[in-house]
């Protein structure tokens, strides 16, 4: 056997290292996250027998507050850049916030000015983010006024940065500009998201659902849209929802 004390120290591996190791992944403190909502239960489920205790569960919805110079790294570096370039193009108010949060930095963009946005992105030779490697939704009902989020991740293959970007609109004008004509590979993510949170993406050229069919009701990953309940039909079958379903027990 081996002498405990001679075996080297192990090095930390890919996953979620303890919090003396990497504090950025503990929780912000109260003061530093902004609250939207609360989460009752589990996974949203109300009116059913709970027998596991998780229906008592209360969980506050949060988001993380805005943050202030200077951000550290490369992360100043591109900011700097991109308010330059911003206002010189007349439109130095695009960027709402800036985020850090878990390592990650987040510009928070108006939706008037997102195609500006990704342009300088994209074509700025010390910016440089030439890829958009998805686009996705996020729904939150308590924040008034910017319920629907939409997300985009940018990579920097010249200089090896990863960076997001994030629009809020209201769920009553879910309206914002498409970037297909800047960033091709958005297609499909956009048509994806308005599927799934009906975000619309103005000027895309063949915004439809992707996923549900055309005649389909409602938005299926929108926090509103109930779970279970849909009947499903098979060649003139039909198989009934969950909650309908005979009870064997």
């Amino acid at each position: 056997m081996s002498d405990p004390e001679s075996t080297p120290e192990k090095t930390a591996g890919p996953g979620q290292p303890a919090v003396e190791q990497s504090p950025e992944n503990v929780p912000a403190p109260p003061g530093e996250v902004h609250q939207v909502g609360e989460r009752h239960g589990m996974f949203g489920v109300s009116g059913t027998p709970d027998t596991s205790g998780y229906g008592g569960l209360r969980q506050a919805v949060t988001l993380p507050a805005p943050a202030r110079r200077p951000y550290g790294g490369w992360y100043d570096e591109v900011a700097d850049v991109l308010a330059e370039r911003l206002r010189a193009d007349g439109i130095e108010h695009a960027v709402e916030s800036v985020v850090l949060h878990r390592g990650e930095i987040t510009f928070h963009v108006r939706r008037e000015d997102l195609l500006a946005v990704v342009k300088v992105l994209r074509g700025d030779p010390a910016l440089r983010f030439e890829l958009l490697s998805g686009v996705s939704g996020v729904h939150y009902p308590g924040d008034t006024a910017r319920e629907l989020h939409a997300v985009y991740h940018l990579l920097s293959m010249t200089h090896n940065r990863r960076i997001r970007l994030e629009v809020g609109v209201p769920d009553a004008d879910p309206h914002l500009p498409s970037v297909v004509a800047v960033y091709p590979t958005a297609d499909w993510h956009e048509r994806e998201t308005y599927d799934m949170f009906g975000l619309i993406f103005d000027g895309h050229p063949g915004l439809a659902r992707i996923l549900m069919p055309d005649d389909w009701p409602g938005h299926p990953q929108r926090k509103d849209y109930p779970l279970g309940g849909i009947p499903v039909e098979y060649k003139g079958g039909s198989v009934p929802p969950p909650d309908q379903r005979r009870s064997y027990t």
